[in-house]
Parts: structure tokens; sequence; C-alpha cells
């Protein structure tokens, strides 16, 4: 892959809002980089299903999810496997019988599928879509590194999301243990009791109420800041 290549992969990366619009630049990079490439898409196995997570202009409705539907095909394959998938000509593949009749009809003749490597998933493609056959065999060196390519940009991708969910795992963490410590030292002071004993009266009605302690908290806590009625100002 040319330097060129790899300098746009991280523009993509920078210039992206988001994942999705990260993934949906690399399907449209991958058919402009590898030669006989029509369409392109991702795709991910993520709690015992595949996913399609991005695809390329002028990807056929449906290609994809055929796969999915049918347990069989080409990208399939490729993510439980590990191992790239070539079908050179699907009017006479006999391998993904199902799917490749759905193929054709969309005016698919040739499929390239090559394994990603992507952190905390069990599997993963992309799949490259020619429009006649064989078109895709002189260009399966340069979707291998592409995939490589891709493949370290999704990471880094991830991980980022994936702090930023921990951040505000975090920050929502706080912010529960703040209003529970407030409704605590309500109670404290209402009752004349200990911290202990107000947190366990608090998760006694929170297990009654059938209600969240936070919510629960939230609920009182608001009630005691509540301006009373009619009060000068």
């Amino acid at each position: 892959m040319s330097s060129e290549t790899s300098d746009t992969l991280d523009q993509a990366m920078v210039r992206s809002s988001g994942l999705d619009t990260l993934l949906r630049d690399l399907t449209d990079r991958a058919v402009q980089e590898v030669s006989g490439a029509a369409a392109c898409s991702i795709t991910v196995s993520r709690g015992g299903r595949l996913l399609t997570l991005a695809g390329s202009d002028g990807l056929p409705s449906g290609l994809d999810q055929r796969q999915y539907e049918n347990g069989s095909g080409p990208c399939v394959e490729a993510a439980a496997t590990g191992v790239e998938q070539y079908a050179s000509d699907l009017a006479s593949e006999s391998r993904w019988p199902g799917y490749t009749r759905y193929a054709l009809s969309a005016g698919v003749h040739c499929v390239l599928a090559v394994p990603v490597a992507v952190e905390g998933e069990t599997g993963a493609a992309i799949n490259l879509y020619g429009v006649r056959p064989g078109v895709l065999g002189p260009g399966r060196d340069a979707a291998r590194a592409f995939a490589v390519r891709a493949g370290d940009v999704i990471n880094v991708a991830l991980r980022i999301e994936r702090r930023r969910q921990s951040a505000a795992d975090v920050r929502t963490a706080l912010l529960s243990r703040s209003v529970i410590d407030q409704a605590i030292g309500i109670l404290m002071a209402r009752e004349r009791i200990d911290a202990r004993h107000a947190l366990e009266r608090l998760r006694r009605a929170s297990q009654h109420r059938n209600v969240k302690l936070r919510d629960l908290c939230g609920e009182l806590v608001a009630k005691v800041s509540a301006p009373v009625s009619g009060s000068r100002k």
C-alpha cells in the first residue's frame, strides 16, 4: 500500500465525527484503492451475530444480509475462520449456492472477503464486490494490505470510543454517589440516625418501591431543595 493511502486513512480518522463516519470513509477508500472493486462493506461479529457496520456507495441492498440469514457466504466464512475467501466467478461457484444466486441477480460476479483483526470482537472482514468475473484477482494484495491498515485505524477508533464511554460511566457514578450522599445527609438530620442506618432505610425503600436507589435519592433531594410554595422572595 502506498504512503499516500496510509496518510488518507489517518486523515479519515482525524476528520471522522465517530466510528460510523470513519468506517464509511474506509469502505469508500477501499473501492478507490483496490483494483476491480465496485463496492465494499465491513462485517463484524458482535454478541454472536454478524452485522454490517458500514457500506460504500454502490453496495447492493441486502448483499451481506442474505449471507447472515443463510449462515454462509464469503464474508461469513472470512469473519468466522480468519481465512481469506475469494470467488472469482460466482456463476461457477459451488460453496454458497443460496448466496451466489442472490448476488448474481444483484449484478455481482466476483467477491473477495479479507479477515480484519479487531480488538474485542470475535471476527471481522472487509468484503469487496466486483461486477465482472475475475476482476478482483489483480487487487488481492492491495486488499490484504488495506485490511491490515484499516484494522489498525478501526482499533484506535474503538479504543477512543471505549475511553469516552468509560469516562461517561465514571461521571455518572460520581453524580449518583453525590445524590446518594445528599439523601443520606437529609435522613440523618431529619431522623437523627447515623449514616449506615440512613443508607439501609433508603435501600429498603428502593426495593419496596422497585425504584433505583439513585432515582429514589434524587427524588428526596429534589423535594427538600424545592422552594416552599408561597414563600417570600
